[in-house]
């Protein structure tokens, strides 16, 4: 009989009829534990930043391969890092590209020159996440491809066709096409 959900146990994990030994959770729990660290959360910062969804205690039993995870809380936790699965799988699991994907970095300066009209959704957007980061140096923000497509949904624009207005308007470097191209 094939188990109706896969978990990551201390003596194994166990994927459909397949089982692997407990080395992968102990992996698969450094790789959250990077991750988090990566993004400067404590454990109870984990548990603050959402609310209690995710309790410190549960996500260090995680970290540590001591606890069960189940595919389904390994995407929802996937899910409130930002991160897609593949990243938090060990093993290299995670594709890697070909070379660097170039940087979409906004120029904050520009923006600011820019009317309102043209620009108030991007500032906001940029002012949101400054202050997710804690990340006011003022000039310049590094933004991910998600948020370029979020941003393409606000201003009704296809991700391509923002980036070349974007790149008009002063605030992306050219360069920035090729990593729209990388979509």
């Amino acid at each position: 009989m094939v188990p109706s959900r896969a978990t990551v146990d201390d003596e194994k994990v166990s994927l459909g009829a397949a089982t692997m030994p407990s080395e992968y959770a102990k992996a698969l729990g450094a790789r959250l534990r990077a991750i988090r660290t990566q993004q400067g959360l404590s454990l109870h910062g984990v548990e603050e930043k959402s609310r209690g969804r995710w309790k410190a205690v549960v996500v260090g039993s995680y970290e540590r391969g001591d606890r069960a995870v189940t595919v389904q809380k390994l995407s929802e936790l996937a899910e409130f890092y930002g991160v897609p699965v593949s990243e938090l799988l060990p093993g290299g699991a995670a594709p890697s590209p070909l070379g660097p994907t170039p940087k979409l970095v906004i120029d904050l300066e520009r923006l600011q020159q820019l009317p309102k009209d043209k620009a108030g959704p991007l500032a906001r957007y940029a002012a949101t996440i400054q202050s997710q980061r804690g990340d006011y140096n003022g000039k310049v923000l590094s933004i991910r491809q998600e948020d370029l497509r979020s941003l393409a949904v606000i201003y009704d624009k296809s991700p391509t066709e923002l980036t070349e207005e974007l790149i008009g308007w002063g605030v992306l470097d050219p360069e920035a096409r090729r990593a729209v191209e990388a979509f």
